[in-house]
């Protein structure tokens, strides 16, 4: 496991066109069901609204008024893999797990349907599916990753807007993006979930936006929001040893 580099997505939203054809393959690879028919949400071009136990890719079509017209902003969103991953610090049955990939994914037939993962999620990515109660999300196709295999979002996108690979070399890749960006004038450019120093450690799947991080529906400083559970563990033992003390000296005077 140690010789096997981190791997995961850059996904550059500067050059992605919307097409969906990433939301499909991952339908049609993972077997993921339909998530409410083709109907659209009265939000732009979207039918499919955010991530979830149903939609582990969502493109987003956010539209912007211009004084030229409008601009369209396109990003196609998905799980984070977070390096700091607080859905795997709350599951208690083992069923999320950090594959040796350094991908984290739900093992569907241990999860109990405890929900516990969904608030801990930063992003809001994973969902319970109504249908059988279990927790699903992206797991960025670990079943062909074993084979050598690309995921499938990135395999069918178009443009190489999706793009996987080894994370080192990938947040390279996007920083030469960025600067490319910038020198042609498109100085709003920036990364998102690529700093190792950030709230939940990098993400291994991280994103070049075109405006804030809010524009697109993503939190702009998220946070492990298990970071505090160590603390109040300890906490938590102290006060039970203090109890415990008192209450021993208290049965002690009594004896007396």
């Amino acid at each position: 496991m140690d010789d096997q580099p981190r791997m995961g997505f850059f996904t550059d939203t500067s050059v992605c066109i919307g097409c969906k054809a990433c939301e499909v393959a991952c339908k049609e690879w993972n077997g993921v069901p339909e998530a409410g028919g083709l109907d659209l949400l009265g939000m732009s071009y979207d039918n499919t609204g955010d991530l979830g136990a149903n939609t582990w890719r969502h493109v987003a079509f956010i539209e912007q008024p211009e004084d030229s017209g409008v601009r369209w902003l396109m990003s196609s969103d998905v799980c984070k893999h977070c390096t700091h991953a607080a859905c795997l610090d709350v599951c208690p049955t083992g069923s999320l797990f950090r594959t040796e990939f350094g991908t984290v994914v739900v093992q569907e037939d241990i999860c109990n349907g405890c929900g516990y993962c969904v608030p801990a999620c930063p992003y809001g990515v994973i969902e319970k599916r109504e249908s059988d109660g279990r927790a699903f999300k992206c797991t960025l196709c670990y079943d062909r990753l074993g084979t050598g295999l690309e995921p499938a979002c990135a395999k069918a996108c178009p443009t190489d807007s999706i793009q996987f690979g080894e994370l080192g070399e990938l947040r390279e890749r996007a920083d030469a993006r960025v600067t490319e960006l910038h020198d042609t004038g498109v100085e709003e450019a920036r990364l998102y979930g690529h700093d190792p120093g950030d709230g939940v450690g990098g993400d291994g799947a991280f994103f070049l936006l075109l405006d804030e991080p809010e524009v697109y529906g993503l939190p702009p400083d998220p946070v492990v929001t298990t970071r505090d559970l160590p603390g109040m563990w300890k906490r938590a033992a102290a006060t039970a040893a203090g109890v415990a003390a008192a209450l021993a000296v208290s049965f002690l005077g009594r004896r007396r």
